[in-house]
């Protein structure tokens, strides 16, 4: 048999790693560190890849039409022939820990987050937390090492009771849950968990999605997660689904919520599928909304 090549077995890894399997293909990015504060805490968007979606109707605007996903596309200035997701992470310091929001898809398939994380200078075993939106494989790829090793060896991985029972009957993640048991502490989202940092239960991307919002001195983001994804076209027309869900109905209305709320409350957020670094904020546009990148 002849022997799959480098990319080739990049490209099987990383579909079986996918939500649903629509990563075209692998690609990869520049490490990048990119640093802002949230109150006294000091925060890094960290780059891991990239995924380039076609305009095909499987992941955004299903029930639409190319054209109509390309009009969306094309009012905002964008190709219409393709939708180039973001894959990052968020690190953020506080007194008494170093905190990574979601670990990226990780270095069998190329994935720069251990490169990033260094030019932050933080070195893997210096993260004490690392705290999962959700079980989808570019956000827990990270978790372990081209080994199959723990990532973060000294970290407590943290992630909703939902989520965690969710993830270990994925026979797709069973080599990460075998490798990361040990460390996870699952929680019930509500009340802090860290301190300045609160998880709020977003059901429908996966049954136990959460965002993490983050308060610091008056300071507030909110890490999202996958609540959207496509910075045009999620925040253009929030009430069409989104393939990537696990249940669509329950997606739609998390991310309409969520949504409407940034818009009023002007709060920052981070994205992890948003262009890098992904940080800025939501405003009303027409009868949607629109992203306003800004560090402050």
């Amino acid at each position: 048999m002849k022997q799959m090549s480098v990319m080739g077995l990049a490209v099987a890894t990383l579909i079986a790693l996918a939500p649903f399997g629509a990563f075209a293909a692998p690609k990869p990015v520049a490490p990048a560190a990119t640093p802002f504060q949230i109150g006294a805490f000091r925060a890094f968007a960290l780059r891991d890849m990239l995924n380039v979606v076609p305009n095909d109707n499987k992941v955004f605007g299903i029930g639409q039409t190319p054209q109509a996903v390309a009009e969306v596309l094309a009012a905002a200035g964008a190709p219409t022939d393709a939708i180039t997701l973001g894959v990052d992470a968020l690190l953020v310091e506080m007194p008494g820990h170093v905190v990574l929001i979601d670990t990226g898809l990780g270095p069998k398939v190329g994935g720069v987050l251990m490169q990033s994380l260094a030019k932050a200078k933080v070195a893997p075993d210096a993260v004490t937390d690392v705290l999962i939106t959700h079980s989808h494989g570019d956000h827990v790829g990270g978790l372990v090492t081209a080994e199959g090793l723990p990532a973060f060896p000294n970290a407590t991985v943290r992630m909703s009771e939902a989520e965690w029972s969710w993830m270990q009957r994925n026979p797709g993640q069973a080599a990460i849950v075998a490798a990361i048991r040990a460390q996870v502490k699952a929680f019930e989202p509500g009340g802090a968990i860290l301190p300045g940092i609160t998880p709020v239960a977003l059901p429908g991307h996966t049954p136990g999605h959460v965002a993490y919002q983050i308060a610091s001195k008056g300071a507030r983001l909110v890490d999202i997660g996958d609540s959207a994804h496509s910075s045009i076209v999620s925040l253009a027309r929030p009430d069409w689904p989104i393939g990537y869900d696990h249940d669509q109905t329950k997606g739609i209305a998390a991310r309409t919520h969520l949504l409407g709320q940034l818009a009023r409350s002007h709060e920052r957020l981070f994205a992890p599928h948003f262009p890098y670094p992904g940080v800025g904020t939501v405003i009303v546009n027409g009868k949607g909304y629109a992203f306003r990148p800004g560090l402050d």
